[in-house]
């Protein structure tokens, strides 16, 4: 019998590996760093010996002078460069369809196992092909439903998806993670073309949602949908816990708007999955470093930055060792390692969670601005639908500069010098605001077809 996807992990032996629910609190309240940094450094030497396999790392590192040898254990990790979305998608037209980062190659003839393939979302522009092993792809959706269960889901939730389907990975990847490892029910409703909002309230009301999980910016939108159509989160629709993507939004604000449903922060991209997640503390973002290894680097130089100082986050999934191995991936996501210990008593360093993109930043007069932090900083002006776009254009005389366009449901100039000032007072440069409907910007941002929407325009080059 031919084998077939299910045969390439044992299910087992994979929750005994990466332990959940209690098991997993048992397990990293009782292990020491040097236990843990042990358990990282093996998984990364089959992850390194796989990586040499393959013709996309042996270009990458030959290039920069590196040979087999030169590495042998995590404290060697520093010698190895850093690549990003850049170096892959050149992987894939040097070698398409798939690029050589795939490693199929590396498999004798009929030995390989299958794979799954979906793309990045294309925020930053051209979407990348994302693979994934049999394997690898239980391991990532097992973390995610780790991190969902840290936060407190339970058996019997109804978990309601706003996450995009199509090539995308991420509204699969969260409907295998849900499906596969935990208990609960799964409505898989996609984004607004997927199910139309005024439907998605209907389904939330009718089906009884407990938890919600999905992009920050859409949750929102779906809040007044619901109240806009006679629907009152809190009491027509049971919600008591998000489960998004926060970066910098309010925290309170998203919990008024859903009727005081506990709302929590997670963080991860589709090349790793899941890389941290808040727990029930809600002190920071838990790395789960049994499964990837992290680094902050200073965006300009790459150096190793202090904890508390904001960087590029780096990763290196220690899983992935099927296909697709991962070694210093620069997400060009900024966060910064928490300081101070954690309040759960778990031997995990924790992260801040969403910054900022560094290949979004835009610097004014000097100073860094980074688009997806406008809308929460404006979040206290009143009448702020939370929907709002930036503009970067240059002059003639060379000198850059931000407009903000903030969709308000009603406006003053009053409520536009309160703006200018707050983000003024915030980010120390003067950058420009205009009022629109609400509405206004739908087409702009994508809100209603796009996972992550479209917050930076730059028409400078």
């Amino acid at each position: 019998m031919e084998p077939c996807y299910f045969d390439y992990f044992d299910a087992k032996a994979l929750r005994l590996e990466y332990p959940l629910g209690e098991t997993f609190l048992t397990k990293f309240k009782k292990i020491t760093r040097d236990q843990l940094w042990q358990e990282q450094n093996e998984r990364f030497k089959k992850l390194l010996a796989r990586a040499w396999r393959m013709p996309f790392y042996q270009r990458l590192w030959s290039k920069a002078g590196i040979g087999p040898g030169d590495v042998r254990s995590l404290l060697d990790l520093p010698k190895l460069p850093i690549f990003s979305k850049t170096e892959l998608m050149e992987s894939l037209s040097l070698y398409p369809p798939f690029g050589d980062y795939l490693g199929l190659e590396s498999y004798l003839a009929g030995t390989a196992p299958p794979f799954v393939m979906h793309t990045t979302s294309g925020t930053t522009g051209t979407p990348q092909p994302l693979f994934f092993g049999p394997k690898g792809r239980e391991i990532q959706n097992l973390l995610l439903a780790r991190a969902y269960q840290l936060q407190g889901l339970q058996a019997g939730d109804v978990v309601h998806s706003v996450y995009g389907h199509g090539l995308i990975n991420g509204g699969h990847f969260v409907r295998e993670a849900v499906l596969h490892w935990t208990r609960a029910v799964f409505l898989s409703a996609g984004t607004g073309v997927e199910t139309r909002s005024a439907k998605q309230v209907e389904v939330m009301r009718d089906f009884k949602a407990t938890v919600l999980v999905g992009f920050a910016d859409y949750l929102k939108k779906l809040a007044e949908v619901a109240r806009e159509n006679g629907i009152e989160p809190g009491r027509d629709i049971p919600v008591r816990m998000i489960c998004g993507h926060l970066g910098r939004e309010s925290r309170e604000q998203m919990s008024a708007l859903w009727g005081g449903a506990q709302v929590f922060d997670w963080y991860g991209v589709g090349d790793t999955g899941t890389i941290a997640a808040e727990g029930p503390d809600q002190d920071g973002l838990y790395i789960m470093e049994d499964a990837q290894f992290v680094e902050v680097l200073d965006v300009e130089t790459a150096a190793a930055v202090a904890d508390g100082t904001p960087g590029d986050l780096v990763v290196t999934t220690l899983f992935k060792d099927d296909l697709y191995p991962l070694i210093r991936f620069n997400t060009h996501d900024v966060t910064a390692i928490a300081t101070g210990e954690s309040s759960l008593g778990l031997n995990l360093r924790r992260m801040q969670g969403f910054l900022g993109r560094s290949d979004n930043m835009v610097k004014l007069r000097g100073i860094n601005v980074f688009p997806q932090a406008i809308g929460p900083m404006l979040s206290d002006i009143a009448g702020f639908t939370g929907e709002f776009i930036c503009v970067v254009k240059r002059d003639a005389q060379y000198r850059d500069e931000m407009s903000v366009f903030m969709e308000m449901r009603e406006s003053s100039d009053e409520l536009v010098r309160q703006a200018s000032a707050m983000l003024r007072a915030k980010l120390g440069v003067e950058i420009a605001i205009l009022h629109v409907n609400p509405g206004a910007l739908a087409e702009r941002t994508g809100i209603e077809i796009r996972q992550k929407p479209i917050r930076l325009v730059d028409e400078r080059f």
